[in-house]
């Protein structure tokens, strides 16, 4: 399957789009680009970063930024590559590396947003990921937005449960914005 057709992007994303304030958004651990092409198509500035460069050529035509990079060096460290306050929003679908939480929440400008989804325990029943390295804790989430005791987070939407779409899954999912308190934009999109 080529590149250059759009999956879909992460209905969770989707549904925070408009939330998003001026600026540029990171796609962290974009993979393929579904949501990177989404965000393109909506009009914002994307940077990619991802290990795996084979979707960059087809999202740098889009007009995208690419970085490839590995995050991890080991399960207890991470390499974080960006300044703090440098993004608008942050989305992260798919993919857990704990200690990237503080460095996440820090490189968010004030009113900047989070979009996270991601695996939860209870996921093994379903498929990959199993193991317990890449599933989230009940709450867990919740809680890690609030690991930079410097980054106060206002939590817009938070859901935790069992998804039937795009394939039976559990799952986390968070839309937080860098301030506090909550703001007129943050009005929800349901």
């Amino acid at each position: 399957m080529s590149n250059s057709i759009l999956a879909e992007p992460s209905p969770w994303v989707k549904k925070f789009t408009s939330l998003i304030p001026a600026g540029e958004v990171l796609d962290l651990a974009c993979g393929g680009g579904r949501n990177s092409q989404f965000l393109l198509a909506e009009g914002f500035t994307v940077t990619c970063l991802d290990r795996d460069d084979s979707s960059f050529a087809d999202l740098a035509s889009r007009g995208a930024k690419t970085i490839l990079h590995d995050l991890e060096p080991d399960a207890e460290e991470c390499d974080w590559p960006f300044p703090p306050a440098c993004f608008a929003a942050i989305v992260v679908c798919n993919y857990l590396h704990r200690p990237l939480f503080p460095r996440l929440l820090e490189s968010l400008q004030q009113g900047g947003l989070l979009i996270y989804e991601t695996f939860a325990m209870g996921n093994e029943q379903f498929g990959k990921p199993s193991s317990p390295r890449f599933l989230l804790q009940a709450g867990e989430l919740l809680r890690q937005v609030n690991t930079n005791p410097e980054s106060c987070m206002h939590v817009i939407a938070y859901e935790e449960g069992f998804i039937a779409e795009p394939k039976p899954a559990m799952v986390q999912r968070i839309c937080a914005r860098k301030a506090v308190g909550s703001t007129p934009e943050d009005k929800l999109p349901f």
